[in-house]
């Protein structure tokens, strides 16, 4: 199920809430996809009531364009569209630990830009400790290359014209019933659970291949 115009609902996750465990725990899951999540959702649904030019932009149309809107609405919509677009790529972006690693274009363009899968490893734990506050760490296409950043709050890398592949979320909403204020323990339990084969579909998109079928 799709859900990319207004009103925008809070679609069920991909797998159960305990699915994760115990990389990250069921309580956690619970909290971070029918309380934060939904909090964004309301927000945004909100914020586009009673304006019909903004609610025929898809939820990406609507971070892309965050700049260009009444400067009353653009930290709103960066916000909230944001909040709900990340949150869902998040989510969606990871499996129950299965040993799965990176496959086809995507692994062989990891070892090209990063030299091997321990060194883009190595430096995304890098780039998401960096963080400060709340934000994301995220491997994105650029239309050349694969490329590491961060992004502050609920910032999108949509929003610079950059195609994300996957994202760690590191808001201590993310990992703080399990691992208190330790990232890197969070972020090591993070790593077993891409779903690399969702990230190759993601990454052959970004760089216009042709989709393979089959896959998660």
């Amino acid at each position: 199920m799709e859900n990319e115009f207004y009103p925008f609902i809070n679609l069920p996750l991909p797998y159960d809430y305990g699915a994760l465990e115990p990389n990250i725990d069921t309580q956690t899951m619970h909290l971070h996809h029918d309380r934060h999540l939904q909090i964004y959702i309301d927000n945004l649904n909100a914020a586009l009531q009673g304006q019909p030019s903004l609610q025929r932009l898809s939820l990406t149309e609507l971070i892309e364009n965050a700049s260009r809107m009444p400067a009353g609405m653009q930290a709103t919509i960066r916000n909230n569209a944001g909040g709900v677009y990340n949150h869902r790529f998040y989510f969606d972006g990871m499996q129950p630990a299965t040993g799965q690693m990176p496959v086809g274009a995507l692994a062989q363009a990891i070892d090209r830009n990063f030299g091997s899968l321990d060194h883009f490893r190595e430096a995304f734990d890098q780039a998401a400790l960096s963080v400060f506050g709340s934000g994301y760490a995220w491997l994105v296409y650029d239309g050349t290359r694969l490329r590491i950043l961060t992004t502050a709050n609920q910032n999108c890398p949509l929003e610079s014209g950059l195609c994300p592949v996957l994202t760690a979320d590191v808001w201590e909403h993310a990992y703080y019933l399990k691992h208190i204020n330790k990232r890197a323990d969070y972020l090591a339990d993070w790593f077993p659970l891409i779903n690399w084969e969702q990230a190759e579909q993601r990454y052959r998109k970004c760089a216009g291949m042709e989709t393979e079928t089959g896959g998660g």
